[in-house]
């Protein structure tokens, strides 16, 4: 199972490192201490090759936070929520709570990111220069940040979504065309049409038995065809909700149980019996929690006799509430990015309803279905 940890906070922002993150930093420490420096520098210790090669992945670590940053600061003054930003196997993430509104938001939010890049490449070639004559270790390893951050930058700069390249033309395209859902299908296309590439040149490295390379150009190849398919699923999602208010999607028919309660007799006297899905948790009058139906998905079904409704609800300070005129798609937004499985309706003081994962993917396939 997957985790992540938070090791900081910059400007309100959470930095979290995800398990994956190990793998990678492992993996890069070891390539540049066990093959790249020693290839390069034979007169060094072994002592000394790793030293350099842990510093110098941590370095690279540093700028892809960096590079990230850059992101989350223009979107904080655009007016965005930016909740995290996470480093893992294939860089970074930062997890903004919306799309950007306008292309040219969308634009600068996207561009700063490689010249944040660029520019970090800049000072460690400045950098490089200063050392010359005066550390052969720091030397190399400022020549290879320099390097590194170039190559991240132009990598990013490709016209493929969901890189920074492929942002940059989805918002020109929307720019011309004022249609976000055209633009981001042609960007997507491009995008998956670059992951294609890269897979096709991984298999061409492997031929020539070169095969980590090829390995590791085919699984980037993947997962950018996988975001580039997934970002454009996104903007279709939303559309589907346009117009769509929360007392549309909520369920106002529900049932209090007791944190006490078994999660087997939820599911044998409650869920089964009664054809509900969710449930407030209550003791004694005052409001604990929301338990749904795929909260006693997440536990396995030889643990309900033993496990309580209170250890699997989602407490009442984690809740976030949403008033029954907000939009379907600030909804969505909300369950996704704070990662919970159901929202409670909230009219002044009083639950209005409860809105889950499960009631919005209903509403979205129905209207899919409808062709609407």
């Amino acid at each position: 199972m997957r985790h992540s940890w938070r090791i900081a906070k910059v400007f309100g922002i959470d930095i979290k490192i995800d398990s994956s993150w190990i793998i990678i930093f492992v993996l890069f420490s070891w390539i540049l201490s066990a093959n790249y420096f020693p290839q390069r520098y034979q007169d060094w210790s072994r002592g000394l090759y790793w030293i350099i090669g842990i510093i110098t992945s941590l370095l690279i670590f540093a700028s892809v936070l960096v590079h990230e940053l850059a992101h989350s600061l223009v979107a904080l003054k655009q007016g965005e929520k930016v909740r995290s930003i996470t480093l893992f196997l294939l860089g970074g993430v930062a997890q903004i709570t919306e799309e950007p509104k306008r292309p040219l938001r969308e634009f600068t939010m996207a561009l700063v990111g490689p010249m944040a890049s660029l520019l970090i490449a800049f000072l460690f070639l400045i950098l490089s220069f200063i050392l010359r004559g005066i550390s052969e270790p720091l030397l190399a390893s400022a020549s290879y940040l320099a390097m590194i951050n170039t190559v991240l930058a132009i990598f990013n700069l490709f016209p493929g979504f969901p890189m920074d390249g492929g942002r940059v033309l989805r918002s020109i395209i929307w720019k011309v065309t004022g249609n976000l859902k055209k633009a981001t299908k042609i960007a997507s296309r491009v995008g998956q049409g670059f992951a294609f590439f890269l897979i096709f040149i991984g298999i061409l490295q492997i031929l020539r038995a070169n095969l980590l390379p090829g390995i590791w150009m085919i699984f980037i190849g993947w997962f950018l065809h996988s975001a580039a398919v997934r970002g454009y699923d996104q903007v279709m999602v939303q559309s589907l909700l346009k117009g769509v208010r929360a007392e549309d999607l909520m369920t106002k028919n529900f049932e209090a149980v007791t944190p006490d309660l078994s999660v087997q007799s939820l599911v044998d006297d409650y869920i089964l019996k009664k054809r509900e899905r969710v449930f407030l948790v209550s003791d004694k009058g005052s409001l604990k929690g929301i338990v749904c139906l795929e909260d006693v998905k997440q536990t396995p079904s030889d643990k309900w006799p033993e496990t309580k409704v209170g250890e699997i609800m989602t407490p009442k300070e984690k809740l976030e509430a949403v008033s029954p005129n907000a939009d379907g798609s600030q909804v969505l937004n909300s369950i996704t990015t704070k990662d919970i499985h159901q929202i409670p309706v909230m009219e002044g003081d009083k639950i209005a309803g409860i809105i889950c994962r499960s009631d919005i993917l209903r509403f979205i396939q129905f209207r899919s279905e409808l062709g609407v």
